[in-house]
Parts: structure tokens; sequence; C-alpha cells
């Protein structure tokens, strides 16, 4: 049985952040000029990766998610991917990239044991694309995408929605998804990480896109999801096509959030909003053994209570969680190195 928190939800999906590098530059996350690194030298090894991976799925983490920064920066990826296939409980292994780099993975990490990947791909535009992320390379993404779709990895496409930047691109992305097998999820702008430039006029809400998409799509039918704590609402059109959107910052779903993150340097957050976190590196360095990371991983999320989202949809008066100075104080709080 899965360990619960103090509101019954389980440790069931963990986040594992690989690197706190990005070679893409989107103005929703790594929108400032300069950035805090972590210290090489402070990166978990794969070995330690795959044993604190371990530790969690014999907890009730059965679903593992690569991420970064961008993880494809990683070299010899596939070789963590191998390490992590061969968990016992692992029922979900996957991986979210900004595809820049997929091309050339793709079917190495298929053959490593990946199951399934998300591409995040915020316009079809090039010249918005590089707007966007301050790069002119939209056509490794597309690249990376067709990679994933040759290997055979089911695919997922990611969409971040922001109002007066792409939300006159939802159709031609749900078409673009369809017509290369993938379900596309379009998500809320949230305020999280080093997003200093959100403002809520920004936001393009759950019901603005389904009102959007209907108006021009046609009638949409919610579907029903297998997973109660999976974060996106899914819809269909009447032609079979399947969407998500993940409305995180009008409609928290923190009720049944089973995610967790671990950064690149084993600090374990609980919530993406989350403003500390516990250090796993420090015992699993120091010679804990698994049984005592064990305890100490079940003991923590016992006691968990965050419901970040729901706290900051609350707020009166919603401004960027963090200015420039509080991403300076503390690298982590970083989406880039929290991962998402």
């Amino acid at each position: 049985m899965p360990v619960r928190d103090v509101f019954g939800r389980p440790l069931g999906s963990l986040r594992l952040s690989v690197t706190d590098r990005c070679n893409l530059r989107c103005g929703y996350c790594m929108p400032e000029e300069h950035y805090v690194w972590l210290p090489r030298e402070s990166l978990l090894t794969f070995e330690e990766l795959a044993r604190l991976s371990t530790v969690f799925a014999s907890l009730g983490a059965d679903r593992i998610r690569l991420t970064g920064g961008e993880p494809l920066l990683r070299r010899d990826l596939d070789s963590l991917v191998r390490q992590l296939a061969s968990i016992g409980g692992v029922q979900d292994l996957a991986l979210t990239t900004n595809g820049m780099l997929l091309a050339a993975h793709a079917a190495s990490l298929r053959d490593a044991g990946l199951q399934r990947v998300t591409v995040s791909l915020d316009t079809l535009r090039p010249d918005r694309f590089a707007a966007l992320t301050r790069s002119a390379h939209h056509g490794d993404v597309l690249a990376g995408i067709a990679a994933a779709v040759d290997a055979g990895l089911p695919l997922k496409l990611n969409t971040v929605v922001m109002r007066g930047v792409n939300d006159d691109e939802l159709g031609e992305l749900l078409g673009f998804a369809r017509d290369v097998g993938a379900e596309v999820r379009f998500i809320e702008y949230m305020d999280v990480g080093g997003a200093t430039g959100w403002r809520p006029e920004v936001v393009v809400s759950r019901g603005d896109m389904l009102a959007q998409l209907g108006a021009s799509m046609g009638t949409i039918h919610p579907v029903a999801d297998d997973h109660p704590g999976a974060p996106a609402d899914r819809f269909q059109l009447d032609d079979g096509t399947v969407f998500g959107i993940i409305a995180s910052t009008t409609a928290p779903f923190c009720r049944d959030c089973d995610r967790s993150r671990v950064t690149a340097d084993g600090t374990w957050y609980l919530c993406l909003y989350a403003d500390e976190g516990l250090d796993l590196r420090a015992p699993l360095r120091d010679g804990a053994g698994d049984d005592e990371l064990a305890v100490l991983i079940a003991e923590h999320w016992r006691r968990r209570t965050d419901r970040g989202a729901e706290e900051r949809a609350s707020l009166a008066d919603r401004t960027p969680l963090y200015q420039v100075a509080g991403l300076r104080a503390d690298p982590r709080r970083e989406m880039h190195t929290r991962g998402g």
C-alpha cells in the first residue's frame, strides 16, 4: 500500500530532475538574463537517482517522469532510463523534454525502456517560437516530435497558453497533435518559480479555452480519466480527437495531487509551490541504508499538508510567487531546477 499524507493522498508520481540546465529560455519559465546554477559536483549520479527511485517505488511511487531543465542535456540519459526501467513496481516511465535534442535520442531511449514522452510545443510558428524561447531551433523540436513518433513512443504535447501570445493557435495545435498521433495538453499559465513576468490578465482559463475550441471545432465532450490524480481534464471532439487542459491556476486539483519532485541535487519537494524541500543527498551520501531512507521519506510524506495551488488561487491580490531576488537566494525555487 502506498504511503499517504494528512489528506489521504498517496505517494504516487515522482518527478525526477536530472539537470537544472536548459538550452531554451522560455519567457514563462526562464525570463531573466542570468541564473544561479547548481554546482555540478552536487548533482546526483545515475546510480544515486536509481537508488532513490527504488526507495520511492517501495513506498508506492509507481510512476517516474524524468525532467530538467532539459533532461536530454544530461549525457547518456538512456543509461539512467535502463536502470529505472528495471525497478520493480514502476509501471510508467516517462520523459518531459523541449524536443530540441530528441531526434538523436528517441530510438535509444525507447530501447532502454522509456514508455512515453511529452514534448513542450507552445507554437507552430518559427518567428513566435524565437520570441518565446530566444532560440531559432523550432525545426529541431518538430524533428524531435517526428522521431518520437517513428520510434513508436506514445506522445503528448504540452502547450502553455498565454493571452495575446499564443492563444490564437489552439485549433492549429490541436490539429497538429491529431495529425501526428499525439494528445495535446493545454496548460494555464502558472505563477511558479521563475515566472517573474506572470500577470493574472495573461492567464487563459480552462473555460475560455473550451469556449474558443467549441466555437471553432464543434461539440466538446468530457472524457473520464482512469487515474483520479491525473493533472489534466480530458475532452473529446466528435471526430474522436482527445485533448487535455491542466487548469492549475484557476481550478487547482490539490485534493488529488500525488506528485512530488526531486531536484538534480537531491532536494525533495512535496509541492510545486513549496518554499522548502528535504535534502536527500546528504543522508544518501553519508551512508544511510535503504530502510533508513524509506523511513525518512515516508515520515515526511505522512506530514504533508501542501495545497499550494489552492492557496495561491485564494489570494485577493495575486502576483508572481517570487521576484528575482528570491530566486537568486535559492536556485531550487526555479522551475528549470525543480522540474514541472
